[in-house]
């Protein structure tokens, strides 16, 4: 029973502290707790036009909290682009929380993040997605405010793309390189005021994402509102919809659903 308060007060301060920078498009400046478990479950009904279904990509994804600075992701790509259900490549993410500045009920925090990922499927759009369509790494910048109930967040990276496997070359006509940019904002909406951890969180989200193709005017511009529930300050329940605002690329699947269910295990390691 002693052993179990010190976590149980653990997830209540996480809970109260950070639920709202919990972004569900983008990853922010802090890390899960240290010797820490999260597997999720990320399910997209994308939207490919009036001629084509509905494209679902399913992308399950282990985290694992290495310690309070450093997190590292391993996450597949699942796709019924053959009309069922096939893999299409995995990829790995890493982010190292290097700076912290801590107050009540505030914090500002900033990390740098890589990803690389290995992707078989055809090379069909001039964006650049390595979670979903091509082989590639990036690396960039976060940083993330939270303001008692608000959290802030912004984020910069670089994007290089290469061939895809199965024979899919990167088109030579096309630009390989480019930046990705957004800008975040969650609000805690519920509860009002903390009594236990059991507490179910209700966050309201709102991001902006975008990506410009280097050496060229290529670019796109995307809103992304989302709800978010978390249970027990263990299990994440995010229901979110990206839509294209503007772009002059051509994409595949810009608009759709994400559905994402997530549960972490605390201090197991």
């Amino acid at each position: 029973m002693k052993r179990l308060l010190p976590i149980a007060f653990l997830a209540l301060f996480h809970q109260a502290a950070a639920a709202q920078e919990l972004f569900v498009f983008t990853e922010p400046a802090s890390n899960m707790p240290a010797k820490s478990i999260g597997i999720r479950m990320n399910n997209w009904l994308l939207n490919q036009g009036h001629d084509h279904p509905l494209s679902y990509r399913f992308l399950p994804e282990v985290m694992w909290g290495a310690n309070k600075n450093l997190m590292l992701h391993a996450e597949g790509f699942l796709s019924n682009r053959n009309g069922y259900l096939t893999g299409d490549g995995f990829g790995l993410y890493g982010k190292y929380r290097f700076y912290t500045a801590d107050q009540v009920n505030r914090h500002f925090r900033m990390a740098a993040f890589g990803r690389v990922s290995l992707n078989a499927s055809p090379i069909r759009q001039e964006e650049i997605d390595l979670t979903c369509q091509n082989s590639g790494y990036a690396i960039g910048w976060v940083a993330t405010q939270l303001l008692h109930r608000q959290a802030f967040s912004t984020s910069i990276s670089f994007v290089q793309a290469t061939d895809n496997g199965g024979g899919n070359k990167f088109p030579a006509a096309a630009t390989d390189k480019a930046i990705d940019v957004s800008l975040s904002t969650g609000r805690l909406i519920l509860p009002k005021e903390y009594r236990n951890y059991r507490q179910v969180n209700v966050n309201f989200l709102l991001e902006v994402l975008g990506q410009h193709i280097i050496g060229s005017d290529k670019m796109y511009i995307d809103l992304a509102p989302a709800v978010q529930f978390i249970i027990n300050s263990q299990t994440r329940i995010d229901l979110g919809y990206k839509y294209e605002l503007y772009s002059n690329m051509s994409r595949t699947a810009p608009n759709g659903f994400l559905i994402r269910i997530e549960h972490n295990l605390f201090n197991i390691l």
